[in-house]
């Protein structure tokens, strides 16, 4: 497909009818009213394929109990798991903790300086490096998420299988110079209250697994568990009834990703 032969006036059209939208409908978010990039960055982590509407309280307390960077990268782990927990994707807190260290070890608690080396940051790709640059410092760079991508197939008749290439350079031949910030929002808002997936019947090219029997849910437990105290296997076994063997699977994949810690006969939550 050649994004090059989508007219101009089909693009100002479109930019036309979501920025209607947005200054109709548009949400009224807490990381919308701030322009920090320690801010957005903790937004963007929190919302990765968790619901906005239980982003918004966590996020709140978040940047009460750490309202910099540098007082985030300071916390223990146990504390950043804590608060974090029913926000889904535990790893994620890992991610952010460790994120949060070195922007401030090697960069000085700059992010935006930071997100140019994104691929040396946990748990940033190319969508969260371009989105923190997008909404902090309104860059004229355009990012694809799965709204977005809805929204340009849909709009423009596009295949489902269009490569990300594709999308990403339609993406920014769309962008209206000056208004990334608020493009970006206006399209997040489009695609989750106007064009959704069951109104298009647009599938996500990944989809979240069920959650009840997940191994999600284990790691969950797990982790409620030895925030209360450090346990051993035979005590972990008695309160997560499943097979042993996954149960070890489980652990054993979150000492690797340094959620958690084996030491002394015992698990627990990591203390750095």
């Amino acid at each position: 497909m050649r994004t090059e032969d989508i007219s101009s006036k089909k693009i100002s059209i479109f930019q036309r009818k979501i920025l209607d939208f947005y200054s109709h409908q548009g949400r009224d978010l807490p990381w919308r009213k701030t322009q920090d990039p320690y801010k957005i960055l903790l937004s963007e982590f929190m919302l990765q394929q968790t619901q906005v509407s239980r982003v918004i309280s966590f996020y709140n307390e978040w940047i009460t109990k750490w309202p910099t960077i540098k007082e985030l990268a300071t916390a223990s782990f146990i504390d950043v798991l804590q608060a974090w927990m029913g926000l889904g994707y535990n790893r994620r807190a890992r991610y952010l903790h460790d994120t949060a260290r070195i922007i401030v070890s090697d960069y000085n608690g700059n992010v935006l300086k930071a997100i140019e080396h994104c691929k040396t940051l946990p748990g940033i790709g190319k969508y969260t490096g371009r989105a923190v640059r997008i909404f902090a410092a309104n860059e004229d760079i355009a990012t694809v998420d799965t709204n977005i991508r809805r929204i340009f197939i849909y709009e423009f008749d596009l295949p489902q299988n269009i490569s990300d290439k594709c999308l990403f350079d339609l993406a920014q031949q769309a962008l209206p110079p000056g208004k990334s910030r608020d493009w970006h929002n206006a399209l997040m808002d489009y695609g989750s209250l106007q064009l959704t997936a069951l109104k298009t019947n647009i599938k996500p090219k990944t989809s979240q697994s069920k959650f009840e029997g997940s191994d999600r849910q284990i790691r969950g437990k797990l982790l409620r568990l030895l925030l209360s105290d450090a346990q051993n296997l035979e005590s972990l076994q008695q309160n997560i009834s499943i097979d042993p063997s996954r149960l070890d699977r489980i652990l054993t994949t979150m000492i690797r990703e340094e959620v958690i810690t084996y030491d002394d006969g015992k698990y627990q939550i990591s203390k750095t």
